[in-house]
């Protein structure tokens, strides 16, 4: 069997003829795979087929300990793996030992929320166009409420009744949430517009200009669209705004336990 020195060049050929990968993905994969071999060697492993799981777990934890990220370990074994798999599928060899080693584990990034300023901008446009004023009630009630994207989706017209909005959350649970005075009016606006769209017997509070239920991408790209046309620098994808309600909300009551009854959380430890 191929030393390290002998085979990585062939797999990065490999990369560049059959993969047509980019130079810079290319720098990546060398870089990443040159500093293995080279610890790996160092620890008595000069041939392929003599690498095991306990020499790569060895690597995760070296790089660890000199303070490497868990997404640049991640990205390193899967570079390694990619590379056996290549010497697996052309016979030379029998088993790849990386394909057995989990990735450490990714801290979870939360959305950063909006800022006063953003929120003002958000929210203080007009429009006379009925599919932007629907944007904007959608927006208005998932940021008054912290509705999920999914539960906002499956809203209908009869589930908002006296300034509350009936809500199926995950697991088919069901929560009555108070809806803000502006998110109201928002809604009023939307439903003298909504008539023009709706075919008959269509329960959806919030519909497409087909007449249909609005769709979970549909949403998505609209509030990307309507936080672009108010100038907001940053990314608006649904779940930052259920996140900003809840920091909002957190920031100026202090109630945690609230704020997880509002959320639909069952584990106050999620919230």
């Amino acid at each position: 069997m191929a030393a390290f020195a002998e085979a990585l060049p062939r797999f990065y050929r490999h990369l560049q003829a059959e993969r047509q990968r980019s130079a810079h993905t290319l720098a990546g994969y060398r870089r990443q795979l040159e500093s293995q071999a080279a610890f790996f060697k160092d620890h008595g492993v000069n041939q392929l087929d003599e690498l095991s799981e306990g020499h790569i777990r060895q690597w995760l934890a070296f790089e660890s300990r000199r303070g490497q990220s868990p997404r640049s370990l991640a990205q390193g074994l899967s570079a390694l793996r990619s590379c056996y798999q290549y010497f697996v599928h052309l016979g030379e060899l029998g088993d790849n030992p990386a394909s057995r080693v989990k990735p450490p584990k990714q801290p979870k990034r939360l959305p950063k929320a909006l800022g006063l300023d953003e929120t003002e901008r958000l929210f203080n446009g007009t429009s006379q166009d009925p599919l932007l004023i629907r944007d904007k009630a959608m927006l208005e009630l998932m940021y008054s409420c912290g509705l999920r994207l999914a539960e906002l989706v499956a809203v209908d017209v009869d589930h908002i009744h006296n300034g509350e909005v009936r809500v199926t959350g995950k697991g088919s649970k069901e929560r009555i949430v108070p809806v803000g005075g502006k998110a109201l009016e928002a809604i009023a606006q939307w439903r003298q517009q909504r008539g023009q769209f709706s075919k008959g017997g269509e329960k959806a509070l919030f519909i497409s200009s087909r007449g249909s239920r609005v769709s979970v991408r549909t949403v998505q790209q609209r509030f990307g669209q309507y936080a672009k046309k108010a100038g907001l620098d940053s990314h608006l994808n649904p779940h930052r705004l259920r996140h900003s309600f809840a920091t909002h909300l957190l920031s100026s009551s202090g109630d945690l336990r609230a704020v997880q009854e509002l959320l639909g959380h069952s584990q106050l430890a999620t919230t």
